[in-house]
């Protein structure tokens, strides 16, 4: 007998849950108790850890107000990839970040706010960097690692 594990097309589809439920300021919570599971269910949906059966979708699909078929839009380019639109959409507060970016109309603000992420994200993976390092360090690890210039 085939076993049921989830695979690509589940994640693609699950982050495309996420995305337009987010987008339409539903919680976990509520998309849970409209389609009648709990919203431990609905978190494994999204991360594309449970198979969303074809009944299931149906129900989705009208409580967020589309087609079951959008709920597959993006799938047609293949597996989704971890920096794919779609997947990125899904993280949280990205689609806010995104709308709130949309609604600056100045070029040189939208410049400098996409500057300013980059150097937010910049930072923060020089941080856990120095942070493996010193956890090296008290290790008592004698590997080398590369100076900062």
């Amino acid at each position: 007998m085939a076993t049921r594990k989830s695979g690509p097309l589940d994640a693609m589809v699950g982050a495309r849950i996420r995305m337009l439920r987010v987008n339409r300021g539903m919680s976990q919570t509520m998309l849970a108790e409209r389609i009648g599971v709990s919203f431990q269910q609905v978190q494994k949906y999204e991360r594309g850890a449970n198979r969303v059966g074809a009944s299931r979708l149906s129900q989705i699909a009208a409580v967020l107000g589309v087609s079951v078929g959008e709920l597959f839009e993006s799938s047609r380019a293949g597996p989704p990839r971890s920096n794919s639109p779609i997947h990125l959409l899904a993280e949280p507060d990205a689609l806010r970040v995104l709308k709130a970016y949309a609604r600056t109309t100045s070029p040189r603000v939208r410049l400098c706010i996409a500057k300013l992420v980059e150097s937010i994200a910049a930072r923060t993976s020089r941080a856990k960097a120095t942070v493996a390092r010193l956890h090296a360090v008290d290790r008592g690890e004698r590997r080398r690692f590369p100076s900062r210039g």
